[in-house]
């Protein structure tokens, strides 16, 4: 898949979705474009972990969040 090829997300597949994703993924990383997280993301994290703490919230493992994707995929 090239710039000029690129789909509308609407109509890729899952598959070519994660490709497309991966790519930027890599590319932003190799260019270190993610540095420091905004603000609203560390206020986010802060209110999930009072949330947690207060048990109105909980986590799940990266296998269970990997398996729900999955299924959401198919």
């Amino acid at each position: 898949m090239t710039v000029q090829t690129i789909p509308e997300i609407d109509e890729m597949t899952a598959a070519q979705q994660i490709e497309l994703m991966e790519a930027l993924w890599k590319s932003m990383s190799e260019r270190n474009v993610n540095g420091d997280p905004p603000d609203w993301h560390l206020k986010y994290l802060e209110d999930r972990e009072s949330a947690v703490a207060k048990g109105e919230d909980s986590f799940i493992s990266l296998d269970e969040f990997e398996k729900g994707v999955r299924d959401e995929l198919k």
